[in-house]
């Protein structure tokens, strides 16, 4: 039979609960922080050609993206490079995108619809350029090249226009010097191999799948691009003052390189996105891109070199105010 308790009891209880509620409620508070809303919606992402370093990335940052903010739907974009990835943003075709230095600024300097509306997240890794030719070729040099028969990439690539910076650099017409075709890297190892054409210009991080699989098939070497060119480029203003001398390390593609380093010019790679793009959700992207280096690193070499103490050097971009609050989080 229920009895009543005494009222000290009940005092007691009364008491007990609340401070169980209020324990209850600390820990939820603690777990589930208020205003910690993940964005939802959905935003596009343009990637790149489907065996480059720009896709493989930009799946792996999905997969890291879908972790972070369940909500969140990241459509993917195939595109042929920095070129058409630095309009698309610009245009509203897509949200955030990665794209090198050189293509922001000749976007920027050719005053482009949308070109005041774009903003950095975050500096990358750096693209190389890698000119391809079989093993027994006679061109040593980018001035070698004249009169043969050389892959540039598509017009809308990163590559396209690294590749007719250079060779301008080099004293060569892109268009008269050599006979040039547009295909990409998706196609060029093939019709190297095929002898269809002599050599083919290739911008994009360490290793490229496409060019470590033409290596294992076929007897090719990367011809240097010395420090002579990057002085030519700079001189050439513009967005060629984006390019820097480099070395290609020989574990890069050690089936051509043999234990060699190879000379050669590289440019950097931004995350971007445009001015209007919600500040919150830009900043927790930054923050994913930042802190899934490692895992992303483990399947695509280059994003290994995404270094926190650079990655907020976005030039020719400003940062975008969201980044902007990410960086000034995590200030000691």
């Amino acid at each position: 039979m229920f009895q009543a308790l005494p009222r000290i009891g009940r005092r007691r209880a009364l008491l007990g609960s609340a401070a169980a509620l209020a324990v209850c409620g600390l820990l939820l508070w603690w777990l589930l922080p208020l205003g910690e809303e993940t964005p939802g919606g959905t935003v596009t992402f343009s990637t790149g050609t489907p065996t480059g370093v720009y896709q493989k990335y930009g799946i792996l940052l999905q997969q890291a993206i879908a972790k972070d903010m369940p909500k969140l739907d990241v459509r993917l974009l195939d595109s042929d490079g920095s070129q058409e990835n630095v309009r698309r943003v610009a245009t509203g075709e897509a949200d955030f995108t990665i794209a090198a230095a050189d293509a922001v600024e000749s976007y920027k300097l050719e005053k482009k619809p949308g070109a005041d509306r774009l903003r950095g997240c975050a500096r990358l890794y750096d693209d190389y350029v890698h000119l391809v030719v079989p093993r027994s070729s006679p061109v040593r040099s980018v001035a070698d090249l004249k009169g043969r028969k050389v892959a540039v990439g598509p017009t809308g690539s990163g590559v396209r226009l690294i590749a007719e910076n250079v060779l301008k650099a080099a004293g060569l017409d892109p268009e008269k010097d050599i006979a040039p075709l547009s295909d990409g890297i998706g196609t060029m190892p093939r019709l190297l191999q095929q002898h269809k054409i002599d050599a083919f210009f290739w911008s994009g991080g360490l290793p490229t799948g496409a060019v470590t699989g033409l290596s294992q098939r076929a007897a090719i070497r990367l011809v240097p691009i010395g420090g002579d060119l990057v002085a030519k480029l700079h001189a050439q203003g513009g967005a060629s003052r984006y390019y820097r001398a480099a070395v290609m390390p020989a574990d890069a593609y050690p089936d051509s390189e043999q234990g060699s380093s190879v000379q050669t010019v590289a440019v950097a790679n931004l995350l971007m996105t445009r001015q209007d793009m919600d500040a919150d959700l830009t900043e927790k992207l930054t923050r994913t891109v930042i802190d899934s280096r490692d895992r992303i690193g483990a399947r695509v070499h280059a994003a290994q070199l995404v270094d926190l103490r650079t990655a907020i050097y976005t030039d020719p971009l400003d940062l975008h105010e969201g980044a902007r609050r990410y960086y000034r989080s995590i200030k000691p």
